[in-house]
């Protein structure tokens, strides 16, 4: 990872702000519940992350969801839909760079990004089985669900949304590069690309 400077620090500042005002814009995609959102936050820290590394980009997810949460506020008074936001970010950031670290290329920018897509919408289903869903239904007092219902709703719902987040992430990712490549390879601490 490139040492911070006060430029860097500069810059992931007003990623993490960009990052929040995306993440203000959101849409649902039908036919998955209205619940599930998808905006376009984690764009910026998947530049802080080739920028800066992966610290960087971790620090945006993080920065934007304490502006949201201070700013929009949570309707459970508990912030688990920005600890989820927060992780999908992460799982879906970070496999992006190290697997684009290791590929070195522009066609592994593209291969890198459905890495990250998989990563995420796996391990985001897990964790909603387990921890959120629970959560959920505890702190809203929604009606418990059993085991097999929570399992449906993963594999019907929130796996497919998250395959299709990323590869949505993905699509405008790439034809941002494509205008912005050339600035972006001055800084990357990802070379050769």
């Amino acid at each position: 990872m490139k040492k911070l400077g006060v430029k860097s620090f500069v810059t992931i500042g007003m990623l993490s702000s960009l990052s929040f005002i995306l993440m203000l814009v959101k849409f649902p995609i039908p036919p998955f519940p209205p619940y599930l959102t998808v905006d376009f936050s984690d764009i910026p820290a998947i530049i802080a992350a080739l920028m800066f590394g992966p610290i960087a980009a971790i620090l945006v997810e993080l920065f934007k969801n304490i502006l949201d949460y201070f700013i929009t506020g949570s309707g459970t008074g508990i912030p688990i839909g920005h600890i989820a936001n927060f992780l999908a970010g992460i799982l879906f950031v970070l496999p992006t760079y190290y697997v684009f670290k290791v590929l070195k290329a522009k066609w592994g920018l593209m291969i890198s990004l459905i890495v990250g897509t998989i990563f995420m919408a796996v391990f985001m289903s897990i964790f909603n089985y387990f921890v959120l869903l629970p959560a959920y239904i505890g702190l809203l007092g929604w009606e418990p669900m059993s085991n097999a219902a929570l399992r449906k709703m993963v594999v019907a719902s929130i796996l497919p949304f998250n395959v299709v987040k990323g590869i949505i992430i993905t699509i405008v990712f790439i034809l941002l590069y494509s205008r912005l490549g050339s600035r972006l390879n001055k800084n990357m601490t990802v070379k050769n690309v």
